[in-house]
């Protein structure tokens, strides 16, 4: 007996049939993308699960997931286009068996393995293949990569502007926008009309983040407020671009089937119609429905909300925005908004220099600048009758959020300042900073505001602050209150020798880790209570250290603090806020 007689091959066919062409293609085809993941959809929640089909039986659909986990969907629970898709799965594999046998008995095996690929990739695709973004993915999030600058011309049409112009960012690494795989449906979704003024709520295919149509003062639309471009994009006060509407121009791109965005929730943002054309209809209050083959989905509307009015899906909100979310990389105190201008002009060269025309009146003013290779960038800003103007910033790393639509501070901005008397240089503490580590404090609200609970004009009492992220390493936490007067560094609280596995202080704490002295030389909060009039801009800094600080007591403020930390410091992160006293 020979061997070919002696054996028979069995070759199992595990040929999955096409995923959606992304996340709301559900039940489609998608072998232009990748022949092994679809989304199963579950019909009453219209929550999502990404895998490859493995095989249907006992009422039950086995699918491997993006993590390599098999799990066991029960298929009465899905959408009648998963039912239908499994039907005809489940058919056309006893076809391919029973026709897989050769003239000689011999069965042929034939076994395929091809990579697994989140639907969502779909929607950004086109944009890596353009090298505009760079995409990856874990077990859980979908990570996308990007500069924020859009292949568009930016700020024309603008009739409100802020003076903030657009420049790279750096959302790459762990500084990266980051998506759910499986959105999760919220137990308690939260609504844009009240929630989610800082930051962004979303992510265009192109890699430019969106944020809430409605400004941080809870109530102005920036569309109708003629703060929004020609593509519904403006700058933040990192100088950093994104958009306030669905950029559904986007589709001349990826086309009218795909999404032009993701929430950060997860779920897909649609154009004005349905992938097939046809009319939207039976949207929530969040600009979202679901439907027995697309699952749950947002859709771009003319008329406010525009795009994702909420999140259908879970997500967790930090001083007003989603969190986590990456930082941006501002070079500039942010300015206050230019009366009577509307640009008219943008120009780009090789992406480094870049040129913007302002209408003022009758007078015609440019702000051109210059990309440096050290990260500093170079203004010119020539007025109507020529005359040039000069500045240079380097980079600082504004708070989280793509620059936060915060309000601008009062104060002329200043360039390079001299060191104020009594004040410790900036450079006495290592620069190091984590993209990770994060500061933040429920005191501040949504417009970047402290509430007067936690000043002179309310109870006095200490602010709660959070942290996380701190790196490997970490000994112990420090925390500063502090803010830069035009001729002094004042400190307003200091407290140091948190233990590591702590990440918070409560309201008015006392008893964690060790207080310092305050310019007072009292070891308490001495709440803010400003003299000069005008909203000013404090900071709340935390440090993660290698080690215990040792200072004695008496001589412990923040100078001789910045001095003792400045070869342990592993991060460091700043929160700013704004407080105006009360009159």
């Amino acid at each position: 007996m020979t061997l070919r007689n002696s054996f028979l091959w069995l070759i199992i066919t595990v040929t999955i049939l096409i995923g959606s062409s992304s996340l709301a293609h559900e039940g489609h085809d998608h072998a232009e993308v990748d022949p092994s993941v679809r989304v199963w959809t579950f019909a009453d929640t219209g929550a999502h699960i990404h895998g490859a089909y493995v095989a249907a039986r006992d009422g039950k659909v086995q699918v491997r997931r993006t993590d390599g986990k098999i799990i066991a969907l029960e298929i009465e629970k899905l959408t009648s286009a998963d039912k239908d898709w499994i039907e005809r799965k489940v058919t056309q594999v006893k076809t391919i068996n029973e026709n897989a046998k050769s003239s000689n008995g011999i069965t042929k095996l034939i076994v395929a393995n091809a990579p697994v690929k989140p639907a969502i990739a779909d929607t950004f695709e086109p944009f890596a293949k353009l090298k505009a973004i760079q995409y990856r993915q874990d077990d859980k999030f979908f990570y996308v990569e990007s500069n924020s600058m859009p292949d568009h011309r930016m700020m024309v049409g603008i009739t409100a502007w802020q003076q903030q112009v657009p420049i790279p960012q750096p959302y790459f690494g762990d500084n990266a926008w980051r998506i759910p795989l499986e959105p999760i449906v919220a137990k308690n979704p939260l609504s844009a009309k009240s929630h989610f003024f800082r930051g962004a709520i979303a992510l265009a295919a192109n890699g430019v983040p969106i944020f809430n149509p409605i400004k941080n003062d809870g109530r102005t639309d920036t569309l109708l407020a003629g703060e929004l471009d020609e593509f519904g994009g403006h700058c933040g006060r990192g100088d950093d671009y994104h958009y306030h509407i669905a950029p559904t121009h986007l589709q001349e791109i990826i086309g009218k089937d795909k999404p032009v965005a993701y929430a950060l929730d997860g779920y897909p943002i649609y154009g004005y119609t349905e992938p097939d054309g046809s009319e939207v209809r039976g949207l929530d209050e969040f600009n979202g429905h679901s439907t027995p083959t697309l699952g749950y989905h947002y859709h771009a509307t003319k008329k406010y909300p525009y795009l994702n009015g909420g999140f259908h899906g879970e997500v967790k909100e930090v001083g007003g925005q989603v969190d986590p979310q990456p930082r941006a990389g501002g070079v500039r105190e942010a300015l206050p908004p230019l009366r009577g201008a509307k640009i008219t002009g943008f120009e780009s060269k090789d992406n480094k220099q870049f040129s913007i025309k302002v209408e003022v009146g009758r007078e015609t003013r440019y702000v051109n600048y210059l990309l440096n290779e050290d990260g500093s960038v170079k203004f010119d800003f020539v007025d109507g009758s020529g005359k040039v103007k000069s500045e240079t910033y380097s980079p600082r790393q504004r708070g989280p959020g793509g620059g936060n639509d915060r309000p601008p501070r009062k104060e002329p901005p200043r360039r390079d300042p001299p060191p104020p008397r009594n004040a410790t240089p900036r450079d006495a503490v290592s620069s190091k900073t984590n993209a990770g580590f994060v500061v933040s404090s429920s005191a501040i609200g949504r417009d970047g505001r402290i509430s007067s609970e936690f000043t002179c004009d309310g109870q006095s009492a200490s602010p709660p602050i959070e942290w996380k992220g701190a790196p490997s390493g970490t000994k112990t936490i420090a925390i500063s209150l502090w803010h830069t007067a035009p001729d002094q560094e004042k400190s307003y609280w200091l407290v140091y020798n948190i233990p590591a596995t702590i990440d918070h202080l409560e309201k008015n704490a006392k008893t964690t880790g060790t207080a310092g002295l305050n310019d007072k030389k009292k070891t308490s909060y001495d709440p803010m209570c400003s003299k000069g009039p005008g909203a000013k801009t404090y900071h709340i800094s935390a440090y993660a250290l290698s080690t215990e600080v040792k200072l004695p007591k008496g001589s412990d403020n923040r100078a001789a603090f910045l001095k003792a930390v400045k070869d342990v410091t592993l991060a460091e992160t700043t929160l700013d806020f704004i407080y105006e006293r009360a009159r």
